[in-house]
């Protein structure tokens, strides 16, 4: 009887990555032998961060000349709060109402609509959450490889980064130095800044960056403006809304890395994407990694291959191989088909 046989073969794209390094006759290094942190860091944050500073010193003087008049906050159970336009944040509302609240509260609501506590929200908390988070691993990659970042959106399970890396690809071992980069980021505290920035300036600002210039040329019509998002020394193209800081962060995993091509095309640039999951309670990361073991006992791969049935190798992603007893199960039900079947359907089958 044929048994299954668990595959030794490296990842496809690992193994393309070291194909063309042996190549051109560069030495293999191991991912643990690079350094945690970039030193010196990349060139391009410091200019980068200078046009921030830049541009929001600009963007804070336009505020002050907006008038400030006086506004009704009706709260859900009906009790009325006053502030001022301009300067009255959702955050201020919870500060006055208690510090607990204050501490606690990640986003508000406002007429029907989410809000960021410094400005409108599009999205629910989960996503809004999960979004941040991905900033933060952004964050983290940008430290850690010196990458250039492309999309890095939440999903329905966490959120993911993509990013152009040219030395090396990601593997798992590089998953710890994600995550205590991400730590960092977090023990930080970094506060989430909004900043409208003209297209001109955005060109300028991700000048290194061609997968930046390529979205803001091509997204963002000319003499318009959209918005950037700052977090300690990543600043990225965002729409927002955000948490008010990383600190609301408790627990930060990164979970799985693939490729991918720049905007879903393959004749684009090959990118590393790297997934993530976070939570704001550590006793939700706990509930979510014991779901994860018994989805993994669950696993048709793992029961197919214990119960002799069937496997799958990297020869051929995504086929699917019978072994015997797999097979007459398989002949069985189709015999069954062909029974029970209308005879359209049967000669079909």
């Amino acid at each position: 009887m044929t048994t299954p046989v668990e595959s030794t073969a490296k990842p496809a794209v690992q193994q393309g990555k070291v194909k063309d390094a042996q190549k051109k006759g560069k030495p293999i290094v191991a991912a643990d032998a690079y350094p945690l942190e970039l030193q010196p860091p990349p060139e391009f944050f410091s200019h980068r961060i200078q046009m921030f500073e830049q541009l929001k010193a600009q963007y804070e003087e336009s505020v002050k000349s907006k008038p400030r008049e006086e506004i009704t906050i009706t709260l859900p159970d009906g009790n009325e709060k006053k502030g001022t336009s301009w300067e009255t944040s959702p955050m201020d509302i919870a500060k006055e109402i208690s510090k607990g609240l204050s501490e606690k509260v990640v986003i508000a609501k406002v007429d029907g609509e989410l809000w960021d506590l410094e400005r409108p929200l599009e999205s629910s908390w989960k996503r809004v959450f999960w979004h941040s988070s991905a900033h933060v691993l952004g964050e983290a990659a940008e430290r850690h490889y010196g990458c250039h970042l492309c999309l890095g959106p939440p999903t329905d399970e966490g959120f993911f980064y993509e990013m152009g890396i040219q030395e090396r690809p990601v593997v798992e071992a590089d998953y710890p130095a994600l995550e205590k980069l991400s730590e960092m980021a977090v023990k930080d505290k970094q506060k989430f800044e909004r900043l409208v920035v003209s297209k001109e300036d955005l060109l300028e600002m991700f000048g290194y960056n061609k997968y930046k210039r390529y979205l803001i040329e091509t997204k963002v019509p000319d003499g318009t403006s959209t918005t950037v998002y700052r977090c300690g020394p990543m600043i990225d193209l965002c729409v927002g809304p955000h948490i008010p800081h990383t600190g609301k962060i408790k627990a930060f995993m990164v979970t799985k890395n693939s490729a991918s091509y720049f905007l879903g095309d393959a004749k684009n640039d090959s990118l590393q994407r790297i997934y993530g999951i976070s939570f704001p309670d550590k006793k939700l990361m706990s509930a979510h990694k014991e779901w994860l073991a018994e989805a993994a006992k669950r696993d048709h791969r793992k029961i197919g291959r214990e119960q002799e049935l069937f496997f799958f190798n990297d020869v051929s992603p995504g086929s699917c191989f019978w072994l015997p007893h797999g097979t007459r199960i398989y002949n069985s039900l189709l015999e069954l088909l062909r029974v029970r079947a209308s005879p359209k359907l049967s000669r079909i089958i």
